[in-house]
């Protein structure tokens, strides 16, 4: 159980919009521009806080009709609706024509800034940028353009980055920034330094973000007026918002002291703007005090923030900080009050509409009842948290809302697993660990792809371009209405309003539920593998297993990790450690043969293999022989099960034995991924031709492959690559066997039936292009980038340069692997390199295999860690030998190749050969 995401939205928008507003209502009450220094009376949120926008329909009182439909379009606009918000957009949109027929283009501007702004907030993103265009067109025809220019900027910054175009936003504020320097207006320099900050502390670049930060703080020390007073308050919160996220809770601390000073010493206490940030700030180090485990000190921080909350009527941050203080309660004991305090929170949410935050407060509901020993009603809570996770996981677009329920949707499942698996305890006949097991798959079957899809990767193969479309808009609009029920109801509103825009949500819910239904008909594949349905055990044990074959399927958790054990007739369950002592152990196997240090000691692995294999297998002595199907979970991902000693084996070194020489390993992202692909693939006709290679490609115009290079057009490598590659910590060495490799590969098969890309023809675009749809078999030979950390970030890196030196878009994402449409039976990428991140998220690995699964190939052999390039060329060359000369299925033709590896003492450390696993399919074609 932790405390609720910190109070930063607010703060931040307010920071986003508070010179570009005060410059708007300038011109709106002057009818001329005006410059942005005068921003301490003017409320420093967005247009839809209600003193700002009535202060501005007041202040519009003129007989123009541009004026009168300037002041129509702002009175719709008050009424929150999306309704209304269109009604706003047709008044505008006339008083532009208006102005403009009067050559006023100083208010056909400031009516283009609204346009612009209210597309927006209806996350018609696209259009806003339009009407800001349009301004920037206008500068000639306006006075002091100069004061136009950098807000309309900002402004399309902000669009940026609500959208996810974070470098587009980032060299619009630098360009924003150079003007404001121009100016000279320091507070405005501030303004736009602390955006950039928001930019970077968004992407996760911390040290960045403060970089920003502190030079907006800096501008601002010698300044002693109340707005420059207000905005380094802001500024500090923002800075101790990184000092937290780094861990830093001691910096944080003081930092968001210091930030209530200056918000104490405003001489406007009773200013909405003032009360609202110091409530922000007094939320946010009541977090840092929770962290550090000083609770009654957060619980009387939270305690001064929670009436603040209450007088202003923000009713949405007042359910947050209630819902920390019933986390304090819980901490402390205090079981009743804290059940009280999280309902106190629920309602507040249901009557304002909030359901992103719903789950949250039933999640905690859940964890007192399970205390107080109510399992079975803890069990029905938890259930009704996950059905609005589930709802709200198709619906919601955009990542800031995603993230407040997103986040902690993994802790949601272990705490609903451990729950079901403590009644399967206490009544062991009435299958709670079935449904246990099915949550397992419930959870793992949707990570990857909510990942991929904030990544900004869209995948569109499978599924009718034109209803993709709808869905997307269908989307937006209701991530749109989401905010906006929120934003409206938080406040004062009348109960028409209240009604009206239920009602939109009601209607689009409805259309979208419908379009699902079509897409489900018309789209199967894509609907399997992104709204999967999660098989039970019933089904796992008909659909899935043979007699042949036994399912193992982790869930890792904080304080137990589970293990279920399935066969066609019975399931078995284990109890194991929770997730660090898994984690522990793993690190110190994986250790044993990966550092060379380490490696050269056999007994290491032995010993360290053995103390893991005792913690996470179970007793196999009924399952001797049997194929194992291994569903892992978290840093399992990460384990080379086939080296792993057989439970009970010596460590002598003569009698180590690996589980590969009794069993047969196949891996799997979950049961239900692989009843899905049995479905698509079952009456697919084979691909015409045998095998497409690409290997050995150019990764440096310093290759010495590489002619004639022209220093002046070297470039760096992309943004997304270089930072895969920075994060995974791959240097884009040549593979010098990979070619080697390649051609005994080919020797083994009829060239009529290959064909092969070496060099600087193992490009990107061979891949992405219709010739790979006619292999059986694909072969990659090249640098795998399996991101633990930041899956969508995972891919494959290709040619990089072309023969005169000149870069080439070479990496091969994750979602364009999900996009490509290939008729392979298997995908083979030899040369992969991982590692073991800090933050394991399980899908780094998983996230290749299902892409590749997505686009067509039911099996994917991958590898676990950075291969020895020699090592594995040779097992390789086994490999395709005992699968093309004997004909072995691809998951015993590994084996065997694996276990001559093993058996040769030159290669026998499991460094050698161990790396690779087959993921999916393991049944041959009929």
């Amino acid at each position: 159980m932790t405390c609720e995401q910190k109070q930063n939205k607010i703060l931040n928008k307010w920071f986003y919009r508070i010179l570009q507003v005060t410059f708007i209502l300038g011109v709106l009450l002057s009818g001329k521009t005006a410059p942005v220094a005068s921003s301490e009376s003017v409320n420093p949120s967005n247009l839809l806080d209600r003193a700002l926008r009535e202060e501005m329909i007041l202040a519009v009182n003129s007989n123009n009709p541009a004026q009168q439909a300037l002041k129509a379009g702002l009175n719709h606009y008050r009424q929150g609706t999306s309704a209304a918000l269109y009604q706003a957009i047709e008044q505008l949109e006339i008083a532009l024509k208006l102005w403009r027929e009067q050559d006023d283009f100083t208010q056909a501007a400031t009516t283009l800034q609204f346009l612009g702004l209210i597309h927006s907030d209806l996350g018609e993103y696209q259009a806003a940028l339009n009407y800001y265009r349009q301004v920037l067109q206008l500068l000639p025809e306006l006075s002091q353009p100069e004061y136009w220019e950098a807000p309309i900027l900002e402004l399309s910054a902000e669009v940026y980055f609500r959208w996810g175009e974070y470098q587009k936003a980032l060299e619009a504020y630098e360009k924003a920034y150079i003007l404001r320097q121009q100016i000279g207006l320091e507070s405005a320099e501030a303004a736009t330094l602390n955006s950039i900050g928001l930019v970077y502390y968004d992407l996760g670049e911390f040290n960045l973000a403060l970089n920003y930060y502190q030079q907006a703080q800096s501008l601002l020390q010698r300044s002693e007026s109340s707005a420059d007073l207000k905005t380094t308050a802001l500024i500090l919160n923002n800075i101790g918002q990184v000092y937290s996220e780094q861990g830093d809770l001691e910096k944080a601390k003081e930092t968001y002291e210091q930030a209530l000073n200056y918000w104490r010493a405003l001489p406007s206490q009773s200013d909405i703007r003032n009360i609202r940030g110091k409530a922000a700030t007094l939320n946010n180090q009541g977090y840092i005090y929770a962290q550090s485990n000083q609770l009654k000190i957060a619980q009387q921080t939270y305690n001064q923030a929670l009436p603040l909350w209450q007088k202003i009527g923000d009713h949405t941050r007042e359910a947050s900080t209630l819902n920390n203080l019933c986390y304090v309660d819980f901490k402390q004991g205090n079981l009743a009050q804290a059940l009280e305090i999280c309902t106190q929170s629920l309602q507040i949410r249901q009557t304002v509409g909030d359901r992103t935050k719903e789950p949250l407060s039933l999640y905690y509901i859940a964890q007192i009842q399970r205390e107080q020993g109510q399992l079975e009603a803890a069990v029905k809570t938890i259930e009704t948290a996950l059905e609005i996770i589930e709802d709200l996981r198709t619906q919601v677009e955009r990542q800031d809302l995603r993230t407040s329920f997103f986040a902690s949707k993994q802790e949601y499942y272990e705490f609903y697993i451990d729950l079901l698996m403590q009644l399967h305890k206490q009544s062991p006949e009435k299958g709670y660990d079935g449904l246990a097991l099915q949550a397992s798959e419930r959870a793992r079957a949707r990570s990857l792809l909510e990942i991929l899809a904030e990544s900004g990767g869209e995948i569109t193969s499978g599924i009718n371009p034109k209803l993709l479309e709808e869905k997307k808009q269908l989307q937006q609009q209701l991530s749109v209405l989401e905010q906006l029920r929120v934003r409206l109801l938080s406040g004062e509103h009348t109960e028409e309003q209240r009604k009206t825009i239920n009602t939109e949500i009601d209607d689009l819910l409805q259309k979208y539920r419908t379009l699902l239904t079509e897409i489900r008909a018309t789209s199967s594949n894509y609907a399997a593998l992104t709204q999967p349905q999660p098989l039970t055990l019933t089904e796992i044990q008909q659909q899935i297993l043979d007699s042949e074959t036994v399912l193992l399927e982790y869930s890792l958790g904080e304080n137990r990790s589970y293990l279920w054990v399935v066969t066609p007739n019975y399931i078995e369950s284990y109890e194991l450690p929770g997730r660090e002592e898994i984690e522990t152990k793993v690190t110190a196997f994986r250790d044993s043969f990966l550092l060379p240090t380490q490696r050269i000691r056999r007994t290491l692995a032995e010993d360290a293999g053995q103390k893991l294999a005792s913690t996470i297998l179970p007793k196999l002595e009924n399952l001797n022989q049997k194929r194992l199907l291994i569903v892992a979970d978290g840093v399992l991902q990460y384990v080379p099960f086939n080296a792993l000693p057989t439970p009970g084996s010596l460590i002598l070194e003569t009698d180590w034995t690996p589980l590969i020489v009794k069993h047969e390993i196949v891996t799997i992202p979950s049961a239900s991924t692989l009843a899905v692909l049995r479905e698509e693939f079952k009456a697919r006709s084979p691909a015409p031709k045998a095998l497409a290679i690409l290997a050995d490609p150019v990764f440096s115009y310093q290759d010495d492959r590489v002619r004639n290079v022209v220093p002046e057009k070297i470039k760096p490598l992309p943004p997304e690559l270089e930072r895969s590659a920075r994060e995974s910590g791959v240097l884009f060495d040549r593979l010098p066997f990979t070619e080697k490799e390649a051609e005994r590969i080919l020797d083994l098969i009829s060239t009529d039936n290959t064909i092969k890309q070496f060099g600087f023809s193992a490009r990107r675009e061979f891949v992405t292009g219709q010739q790979m749809s006619q292999y059986r078999i694909l072969h990659f030979a090249t640098h795998g980038l399996l991101n633990s950390e930041t899956p969508e970030l995972s891919g494959l890196v290709l040619s990089l340069v072309d023969e005169a030196g000149e870069p080439l878009n070479g990496f091969l994402r994750l979602y364009d692997i999900f996009n490509l449409n290939l008729s392979a039976e298997l995908a083979v990428l030899s040369a992969c390199e991982t590692g073991l991140g800090e933050n394991i998220k399980g899908e780094g690995l998983v996230g290749l295999t299902r892409g590749f699964m997505y686009a067509g190939a039911p099996r994917v052999v991958v590898s676990l860690w950075k291969v020895d390039d020699q090592a594995t060329s040779e097992l390789m060359v086994k490999f395709y030998q005992r699968m093309l000369q004997q004909n072995l299925s691809p998951v015993a033709a590994l084996r065997v190749a694996q276990i001559d590896m093993w058996q040769q003492n030159k290669w026998s450390s499991p460094y050698f050969w161990a790396a690779f696993t087959l993921q999916g399919e393991w049944q041959q074609p009929e």
